[in-house]
């Protein structure tokens, strides 16, 4: 019987429109409600805690099958990429097996 999968999305952010560390996190937990609501995915805020414009946020989901988290990921991308308020440095995905991870 298999486990499930892991999806993990990591994601550098620049923030242009913060001039305080309050103006970032309000919008860092708008984007994390979002992505809650969005694709069912837990996120955190991993890096550049005390940059004004800058967040890395990690989010993971879990789902049944390997395209199923696949394919959560790519909803959070694609919410990440088109929120105006972000620009996407960069992003990390990954899809892990639980059983094959499990140890």
């Amino acid at each position: 019987m298999a486990a499930g999968f892991v999806g993990i999305l990591t994601a550098d952010l620049h923030l242009p429109g913060a001039h305080s560390l309050k103006e970032k996190r309000r919008e860092v937990l708008r984007v994390r409600s979002a992505l809650a609501r969005h694709c069912g995915a837990s996120v955190a805020e991993v890096d550049h805690h005390d940059a004004w414009q800058r967040c890395r946020i990690s989010l993971a989901l879990v789902a049944r099958e390997a395209g199923e988290a696949a394919e959560g990921l790519e909803r959070a991308s694609r919410r990440l990429a088109t929120d105006p308020e972000w620009q996407v440095l960069s992003e990390e995905r990954e899809v892990i097996d639980v059983e094959e991870g499990a140890a």
